[in-house]
């Protein structure tokens, strides 16, 4: 029977830092540090996962580039959000 009191929420998100990439010229890569609060199985775990998240945006405004790279990573979120949460097929007794 599938947990239905399982969770997996996103508590809060920094941009630790970004700069331009060595080699391609208009991208940007950088850390977005996200914490997580997770409830499976009876048990509350808060944890950080430090996302590498990359944005080809040339050269525009740092406020243009923050959005763009906490962009990447809520996309990363919301596939491993999708995969964590998907329910598992349970075997027959």
């Amino acid at each position: 029977m599938p947990d239905r009191a399982a969770s997996f929420d996103v508590k809060g998100c920094e941009l630790r830092y970004y700069g331009p990439h060595r080699t391609i010229r208009g991208r940007i890569t950088g850390v977005v540090r996200v914490i997580v609060e997770e409830n499976f199985m009876g048990n509350l775990s808060r944890y950080h996962l430090d996302l590498k998240v990359k944005a080809d945006v040339g050269f525009v405004s740092s406020a243009q580039v923050r959005t763009a790279l906490l962009t990447h990573a809520a996309h990363q979120l919301n596939k491993l959000k999708s995969r964590h949460t998907d329910a598992l097929p349970v075997a027959a007794e």
